[in-house]
């Protein structure tokens, strides 16, 4: 199963379009693979409250009707992130970081004994290992590494540190940077994504059995 989480408002944004792509490309090569798509922003994904962290620690035998209610959105999203063989993450950078909807369904799925738990060793993994994770992002700026701006780049350093302390550490990311330009800069940088995307979903397809 290919799970892809879209986090930009606009359909047509250039993180949304190579996410797309990648995963009709990956679809192509692996006839009959199911797709769980999600938009975070379009879905209105709710945030954390105190009644939900409630929820969320409390055992799961002890819990009440209420709590059982409000993890049931929390337990499906989870549940596909358990499920899946591979990860497509689309992201703009907004503000050097994630879009505050994508931070939402961060918060949903990383939860407690479902995805991780904590040891007299210290925190230990409960997602399934193997899984394949493709992160698509948007920036205004040239963020890549030895640019003058790359330390201000508080997204992809981010996003590899939570999704490695799962357990997911075969991450790939595709950064179509300095789309605030205009013209050719925009142009050329968007084309380096492009070729990015159609080489991993090409290679990285390539021979493997993805489940459906």
């Amino acid at each position: 199963m290919v799970l892809h989480i879209d986090s930009s408002p606009r359909a047509e944004s250039v993180s949304s379009r190579l996410a797309g792509e990648f995963v009709e490309r990956w679809c192509e090569r692996h006839a009959g693979t199911r797709v769980v798509h999600h938009n975070t922003t379009a879905e209105k994904l709710p945030y954390l409250d105190a009644a939900m962290v409630e929820a969320f620690f409390a055992p799961e035998a002890a819990r009440s009707a209420e709590q059982r209610r409000l993890l049931a959105l929390s337990d499906g999203l989870v549940d596909e992130l358990l499920e899946c063989d591979v990860l497509v993450v689309a992201a703009p950078m907004w503000n050097l970081g994630v879009p505050a909807s994508l931070k939402a369904w961060i918060d949903l799925v990383v939860r407690p004994g479902r995805v991780f738990e904590v040891t007299a060793e210290g925190v230990r993994p409960l997602v399934p290992v193997g899984k394949r994770v493709f992160v698509f992002t948007a920036r205004g700026g040239d963020y890549g590494a030895g640019s003058a701006i790359a330390a201000m780049d508080y997204q992809e350093p981010y996003l590899r540190a939570l999704f490695g302390s799962l357990g997911m550490s075969d991450v790939e990311f595709v950064n179509a940077e300095e789309q605030y330009h205009e013209g050719e800069v925009a142009r050329r940088a968007l084309e380096r994504a492009e070729a990015r995307m159609r080489e991993l979903a090409a290679d990285r397809a390539s021979g493997e059995n993805v489940n459906s």
